[in-house]
């Protein structure tokens, strides 16, 4: 088994760790990482990445967790239920913990969006990932910007707006803006999402 090591970029304090190691090993890493709260693991073709994310990466998880909850609620009227880091899984395949989930509709098994904040590039291919898991949207943040792909005729498509239900009407301007924003001011960025939204007016 080979050891490789990602030095995070300055603003974060991410720490990844990747291995070289099939589904098994990848199953023994888990169970030790079972009492150690906020680790995330991956597999994928061979290849392990451990993640201990850092305080800029899961303050923006939140505060994207926070606005899409806003907007479903406030500018939807469907059914979401946000399932967070749950694991994706195809056995012997593929496994990830996105940042963030949601399932529209019904509760799946697979969500319909992940959502990843990369600081950390790692060794995988987190669209291949992604295709053999079946996720059928998945959005990056990284370096200031938003990434969006949609599953089509069995690969990614990038995109500009979000195909899914009801998120096709979410300004991504704002939402870029506003994450932005939460990385020196929570309060404010959560403050200029629902009032410019029109989320908690009377």
């Amino acid at each position: 088994m080979t050891v490789a090591t990602d030095r995070p970029i300055q603003q974060s304090t991410d720490q990844l760790l990747t291995l070289q190691g099939e589904w098994a090993q990848f199953q023994l890493i888990r169970q030790g990482c079972e009492k150690t709260p906020g680790v995330r693991l991956f597999y994928f073709d061979g290849t392990i990445e451990i993640l201990m994310p850092g305080q800029l990466h899961e303050t923006f998880s939140r505060i994207i967790s926070w606005m899409l909850g806003t907007f479903f609620l406030t500018q939807t009227d469907l059914d979401f239920t946000p399932t967070g880091s749950v694991t994706q899984e195809r056995a012997g395949e593929a496994s990830a913990q996105a940042n963030e989930s949601y399932c529209i509709g019904q509760l799946k098994p697979i969500p319909d969006l992940a959502i990843e904040i990369v600081f950390t590039s790692g060794h995988i291919d987190k669209l291949d990932r992604d295709k053999a898991l079946g996720i059928t949207e998945v959005w990056f943040w990284e370096d200031g910007t938003l990434k969006l792909y949609h599953l089509k005729n069995g690969d990614y498509a990038a995109i500009e707006t979000s195909e899914l239900p009801g998120l096709s009407n979410l300004d991504l301007d704002l939402f870029k803006r506003c994450v932005l924003i939460a990385e020196t001011d929570a309060r404010e960025s959560m403050q200029v999402f629902s009032q410019t939204i029109g989320a908690f007016t009377a």
